[in-house]
């Protein structure tokens, strides 16, 4: 029985410190869990001063991170730098040291998850990456752990707190996007360089990863289709609210038979669902199993304590199969490695949705019939038509179609045939629509 841990912690930062207290402010309460006293011995960070700012002089304290992953006393090892440079070449020597590891690096795991998941069942060390998705909810146990005797059918989630607090400001308080994003740098939600963020990178990292587990197939960011705010007009979210929409950023993985769907985009929701109503900087996480049927996750998505709480929870888990000589109880992915298995990733062409459209029209007689004889043509209903009030002299008038389940390659065309009608004033927005009810 092993009743000491010795966790090696590489980074100093938010999340690095929120980590260190936990382990000893919690100190107690985790021995209490565990019967296992699990310390912070030893910390990798290049700024001495600030290193000491965070730990006690009871831990030894490494410039050279490398140092760090080779030292023999070290039985995990947290990897909390970010980015997919450096911290790869760590995390492989630190597998390759035979240490167990942690990482809240998302970027990591979805660029390069598939070769890092392959060299640790290698070496029979674990990875674990709780706090890589949707900071301190528990989405990855949940699925791997507590959903387990499902087959998972669907997951969708607001997984960045930046777009969602943007998206909220725009609603409830009739900001632009610029106004609304300059509100977010200025309150610490977003980044001075939010481009990640608010161009869906970041949420599309977090649902690649979630569809590996929720699937059973490999990590592959490369085939995510990604669309993120910074081009939602406000004008589109009232037009939304009025017919019972909230619009948010969504991460949306979909399992058929034989194919799935990965998508990262601006999303109407119906008002009365749970996620819809998920405002400000708080993630939530909505997974659909063809037993338990729909549950939902909701809690801070980033930030020091939440993350580091979850990087803690990881940690506890890797201890205790230390303690028990048990390595491999949870496979990494959740489903063991000789059935984590490829399937199609389909195009965002080849989706079926419902769908959002608003034409810019001139304000002339015989528009509508045009408009809606192309979606006849196309054998396609329209679920809902609005054309906004207007005056005598207006030139320009925005409409509003919602359409029935359509697969998207026939609303392009729809799209295109309508913009080239001569009444046609300026490119039609379209966005998708999930109902979330099945």
């Amino acid at each position: 029985m092993q009743n000491k841990i010795n966790v090696g912690l590489i980074g100093a930062g938010t999340v690095g410190g929120g980590t260190y207290k936990i382990l000893k402010e919690n100190f107690s309460e985790i021995f209490r869990k565990t019967g296992m006293e699990i310390v912070v011995s030893a910390l990798a960070e290049k700024d001495l001063n600030r290193a000491r700012e965070v730990v006690d002089e009871k831990t030894k304290i490494y410039e050279d991170a490398f140092d760090l992953v080779k030292d023999e006393n070290i039985h995990i090892v947290v990897e909390l730098i970010g980015g997919t440079g450096i911290s790869k070449d760590l995390v492989e020597e630190a597998i390759k040291n035979n240490k167990h590891v942690v990482t809240a690096n998302k970027a990591l795991m979805a660029i390069h998850g598939k070769e890092l998941v392959s060299l640790a069942n290698k070496y029979n060390v674990n990875l674990a990456y709780e706090a890589a998705v949707a900071g301190g909810i528990p989405i990855i146990k949940s699925l791997r752990e507590g959903l387990v005797g499902n087959k998972v059918e669907w997951v969708v989630g607001i997984l960045n707190g930046t777009t969602n607090y943007i998206l909220t400001e725009m609603k409830e308080n009739n900001l632009t996007f610029d106004v609304a994003l300059k509100q977010a740098q200025e309150l610490g939600f977003a980044e001075a360089d939010p481009t990640f963020d608010i161009e869906g990178v970041d949420a599309a990292h977090k649902i690649t990863i979630l569809a590996s587990i929720a699937f059973g197939i490999p990590i592959n960011f490369d085939a995510v289709h990604i669309e993120g705010i910074s081009n939602l007009n406000q004008k589109d979210i009232l037009y939304a609210e009025e017919l019972g929409y909230k619009i948010k950023l969504l991460g949306i993985t979909k399992c058929m038979k034989d194919s799935v769907e990965l998508r990262v985009h601006p999303t109407l929701i119906p008002e009365k669902r749970l996620v819809a109503n998920v405002d400000g900087p708080m993630n939530a996480v909505l997974v659909q199993g063809n037993m338990v049927g729909p549950t939902l996750y909701y809690g801070a998505g980033a930030g020091s304590e939440p993350t580091a709480s979850a990087v803690v929870a990881d940690i506890v888990d890797l201890a205790r199969n230390l303690e028990s000589n048990n390595t491999t109880t949870i496979p990494i992915l959740g489903f063991i490695k000789d059935e984590i298995k490829e399937k199609k990733i389909l195009l965002i062409e080849d989706i079926t949705s419902e769908f959002y459209l608003r034409l810019s029209m001139k304000n002339e007689s015989g528009v509508l019939a045009k408009i809606t004889q192309i979606f006849a043509q196309h054998s396609i209903s329209i679920d809902a038509m609005v054309q906004k009030e207007i005056q005598e002299d207006d030139e320009i008038v925005d409409i509003i179609l919602v359409t029935t389940n359509i697969i998207e390659k026939e609303v392009n065309n729809i799209i295109n045939e309508i913009e080239a009608l001569p009444e046609n004033n300026n490119k039609a927005v379209k966005l998708r629509i999930e109902q979330l009810n099945k």
